[in-house]
């Protein structure tokens, strides 16, 4: 699109990573404004979890008859035997290979844009001259759904913040919007962002109320949510964008998240509907194209 407005290709390359890039910012600074108001509110919650632990204390004694000379060599008997080392190998291992993919999925992504005139010509001259026409038709519209995907992923993103922030409303935290769109928005970083985006209207509400339910409460409407994300509104806002069945969804979402992690089951979606477009223009592979479609059936083009 920034090409056809007659802009230099690399200047037009640079334009496009810049926004990509601005959005990225700003998903980050989301993540550290949670973190620093979280840290505001640690005097406070601080001195709610040391009365939590004196009453619970209290209660084991009174209840178990375990003082607290053998509560604390519990404890200790307990964190002695957590594996630290493996812990922080794996976090530093994690935080190296992010760091990582920070420098190189930009470098990478600029030189596919650069070159992707020339992997078109490949890709051309792997196939026949008369199945020029068709890989020309899947490319251009394999670029239209991976930006419907992108499209279905705003919309998913808008109910499941609406979704939150209803759920935190009814439970009568404070500010619940502004806590559920930045836990819609967070949960871009797999099981980090919404653990993250949960400690603020966690600790806000125990604060506030002095009961353990409202917490409580906060993780409930979160788990929820997420539920009905991963396998209802996931699948139906970005299958029915890509023309691909929900049960082949779910069932795509199982095998990435299986085969890939948490970046698989988001990942495997745009492949899986490359690979319709492919079936769709098949005859051989009609079978497969009637089983990812949203029930219309192959529209096969020879």
């Amino acid at each position: 699109m920034v090409r056809k407005k007659g802009i230099e290709k690399t200047v037009a390359i640079a334009i496009s990573l810049f926004g990509l890039s601005i959005l990225v910012l700003i998903v980050l600074y989301l993540l550290f404004l949670q973190i620093t108001s979280f840290t505001n509110e640690w005097h406070s919650l601080s001195t709610k979890l040391v009365q939590s632990m004196t009453q619970l204390g209290n209660y084991i004694e009174a209840q178990f008859g375990m003082n607290s000379e053998k509560q604390l060599a519990f404890i200790k008997n307990f964190t002695s035997n957590l594996e630290i080392f493996p812990l922080l190998r794996n976090a530093t291992y994690s935080l190296s290979e992010a760091a990582l993919n920070l420098i190189l999925i930009p470098i990478l992504s600029a030189l596919l844009l650069y070159h992707r005139h020339l992997l078109s010509v490949v890709l051309y001259q792997l196939f026949p001259r008369y199945k020029k026409e068709t890989i020309h038709e899947i490319l251009v519209e394999t670029i239209h759904e991976y930006f419907n995907f992108i499209k279905g992923m705003g919309l998913v993103y808008l109910i499941v913040g609406t979704l939150n922030s209803i759920g935190l409303a009814i439970i009568g935290v404070p500010h619940p919007f502004l806590f559920g769109f930045i836990a819609s928005i967070l949960t871009f970083i797999p099981y980090v962002g919404i653990i993250i985006s949960s400690l603020l209207p966690i600790t806000v509400s125990w604060v506030t109320f002095n009961s353990i339910w409202y917490p409580i409460g906060v993780i409930v409407v979160f788990t929820i949510v997420q539920i009905l994300e991963a396998y209802i509104i996931f699948p139906f806002a970005v299958g029915n964008r890509l023309k691909i069945n929900t049960l082949a969804i779910i069932i795509i979402i199982i095998i990435g998240g299986v085969l890939w992690g948490a970046a698989g089951m988001i990942v495997f979606i745009p492949f899986i509907s490359i690979v319709k477009l492919i079936a769709d223009r098949t005859e051989s592979l009609n079978i497969l194209s009637l089983l990812l479609s949203d029930g219309n059936g192959p529209k096969n083009k020879k």
